[in-house]
């Protein structure tokens, strides 16, 4: 039976038994950064940029990365093994849903990194949960909300940061009002991203999203769909959107590891387009399924 397992610092248990102490500079002060993959056929899907963001992320915030890639994914696939996920030895195959956070470490009550000299690697697995069909084919509900976008010169959003306070406060301003995700302006107005999302509209057969310069991160999916929507030959463009665009749009959708692309079919209470998934959403969605089944149907299978 699947359960959820956690691999801290090399310290295997189920979740009951999962500690850190209450001295890591991640529960104390936030420091740390994270990545979250989702398998297919049992295989870690695009976890090479995954782990090419988080080293990116590190780096922002001054935190040694110890361990390899390699290394990472063999946590990974050992703590996937434990909670009964990935391949089975019938051949079955049951995802996961694999979150990997690195903080700055157990020390003393101070910001200097100098007390920190060990970082902590915690690894969680649990069964990965889908999106529900009926989000995919009718579309979901979004909402603006009030709380702005981090400054990029305060917590820059481009790092993937365990501190995230300001998305869960604009997330819990979106559910209040009925919407499955909360849409943030930056500081200059401008649409940035979503709570838990990267957001995209579709305008005149253009595919279109925020640039980074908008402040938001760097998605994964995000930049996987951009790939994929040339390679279908639609038009992209990362650009300047406002609240009319998102209005005006034909179509939208929303973008994430484990959400895959889910269409947005009202925001506020304006239905986007005619308020039904549109064609180029949907065409998105099937490539991106397609191709992630054939990247993970082996090892280094070919898209």
């Amino acid at each position: 039976m699947a359960a959820t397992y956690v691999n801290v610092n090399g310290v295997l248990t189920d979740a009951a038994h999962a500690t850190i102490s209450v001295f890591d500079h991640g529960f104390l002060f936030g420091e740390g950064v994270y990545e979250v993959c989702r398998t297919y056929n049992g295989e870690p899907f695009l976890f090479d940029r995954h782990m090419q963001r988080m080293r990116a992320s590190a780096a922002m915030i001054a935190l040694d990365v110890p361990c390899s890639d390699d290394e990472f994914l063999r946590r990974a696939k050992e703590t996937m093994a434990a909670a009964g996920l990935g391949r089975q030895p019938d051949g079955s195959v049951r995802d996961a849903y694999v979150r990997i956070l690195l903080t700055r470490g157990i020390g003393e009550l101070t910001y200097d990194p100098a007390a920190t000299p060990v970082p902590s690697v915690v690894v969680i697995v649990k069964p990965n949960v889908q999106v529900p069909a009926s989000q995919h084919a009718n579309g979901v509900p979004i909402m603006f909300v009030d709380i702005v976008r981090n400054h990029p010169q305060s917590v820059s959003p481009l790092i993937k940061s365990n501190n995230l306070l300001n998305n869960a406060l604009g997330m819990q301003q979106a559910l209040k009002r009925g919407g499955v995700e909360g849409v943030f302006r930056n500081y200059r107005g401008e649409i940035s991203e979503c709570a838990q999302s990267n957001l995209f509209i579709v305008s005149g057969g253009v595919v279109r999203t925020p640039g980074l310069e908008a402040g938001l991160l760097a998605g994964i999916t995000r930049a996987f769909v951009l790939e994929i929507a040339a390679e279908l030959g639609y038009r992209t463009e990362e650009a300047v959107l406002r609240d009319a665009d998102l209005f005006g749009a034909d179509e939208a959708f929303l973008t994430s590891t484990t959400k895959e692309i889910v269409p947005v079919v009202r925001v506020d209470d304006r239905p986007v387009g005619t308020g039904r998934p549109g064609p180029i959403t949907q065409a998105l969605l099937a490539e991106y399924r397609r191709k992630a089944e054939a990247m993970t149907a082996a090892p280094h299978a070919p898209a």
